[in-house]
């Protein structure tokens, strides 16, 4: 790795807010008959990074109608919050 690699991987572990560029939801099958598990991937930056998400099904709601009402989303790597901008009433 030479140098201006290295300065790039330096900026990319300073970087500890993300756009949210893409979200993905899933929905995984427990044992037969037992309530199944949601995540959500987030996608940041087109790839950069990525983060999963373990939402129970109301909030697995509430975090796909905030996606599909704002302009933008943002998540902070550090202090694990996902932010929506300018949300659509």
């Amino acid at each position: 790795m030479d140098e201006r690699d290295a300065r790039e991987e330096r900026t990319e572990q300073l970087i500890q807010v993300r756009r949210v560029t893409h979200m993905l939801a899933a929905w995984t099958e427990g044992e037969r008959g037992a309530p199944g598990a949601f995540t959500v991937q987030l996608i940041l930056d087109n790839g950069a990074d990525e983060y999963v998400l373990r939402p129970t099904a109301d909030d697995t709601d509430v975090l796909l109608a905030l996606w599909t009402r704002s302009e933008s989303a943002t998540f902070d790597l550090e202090r694990k919050v996902l932010m929506f901008g300018s949300v659509v009433t």
